[in-house]
């Protein structure tokens, strides 16, 4: 089966692509394109569906680049193949021909950069934490470091929960207003004392403020359509045992 790649016209140009769930290898729960080491999922059949990826990113599988992610606001900086011990991190920034920067998602926000006058490129995995965190406001940073100018650069945010589906706890709002009170504009009233956030929406506000030259969302929401993305939250819900993981890429 071909892989089912997303892309955004604002990245044409630079190879790119927001990978779904069809074309693997992976069965069970994780049937489809699981690229997560850190599921339970057999790890050579994880292997396969990412090789299909670097395949189809046109790299070398040891030139698929990511990190062990933690919802922290750390970026790696990458000048070669990244070999030993993974980094702790939540993105990745180059102006290295050959690497392609990869980030694994299941309802967080893949999110791709690319400055294409300047040849720097940058993918990022921002969750709640790492964006209220400053996980693409650090990005940017570290591209602008690698003498990307941030004007120029565009951003995209891959498929990730959408507000619809995305419901909190008042502790959890309290924390957004307690960094910032105007946060609230994120939020929507959902059932009893809950509430509906919209996270795409708070990424895109992050990306503007932090003066990229354009910010976009592909408007899919990984909960809602299980035929092409895994979602963490639609799996505890299903009361499953796991879930899968989808990688978004970007290269020079």
């Amino acid at each position: 089966m071909n892989l089912e790649v997303i892309t955004a016209e604002a990245l044409d140009g630079i190879d790119h692509g927001f990978f779904t769930r069809k074309g693997g290898a992976s069965s069970g729960v994780y049937a489809g394109l699981n690229c997560g080491f850190g599921s339970t999922d057999q790890s050579d059949i994880v292997a396969i569906n990412r090789r299909r990826v670097a395949a189809a990113m046109g790299v070398d599988q040891t030139h698929l680049c990511g990190v062990h992610q933690v919802h922290s606001n750390d970026v790696v900086r990458v000048t070669a193949p990244l070999s030993g011990e993974t980094p702790k991190a939540d993105a990745l920034v180059t102006n290295q021909p050959g690497l392609a920067l990869a980030i694994l998602t299941a309802d967080c926000q893949p999110v791709l950069f690319a400055d294409k006058e300047a040849g720097v490129i940058g993918a990022a995995h921002a969750g709640w934490r790492g964006a209220i965190d400053g996980i693409l406001e650090n990005t940017v940073d570290e591209m602008e470091a690698l003498g990307a100018k941030r004007e120029n650069i565009s951003a995209i945010i891959g498929p990730s929960i959408s507000q619809s589906a995305y419901e909190v706890g008042p502790e959890f709002l309290d924390s957004f207003l307690a960094a910032d009170p105007e946060n609230v504009r994120f939020f929507t009233n959902g059932q009893d004392d809950r509430y509906m956030f919209d996270l795409p929406s708070f990424g895109l506000d992050k990306l503007r403020a932090a003066g990229v030259g354009h910010a976009g969302w592909t408007r899919h929401c990984t909960y809602s359509d299980p035929d092409r993305f895994y979602s963490y939250r639609r799996s505890v819900h299903k009361k499953e045992a796991d879930y899968g993981r989808l990688l978004s890429t970007i290269r020079l």
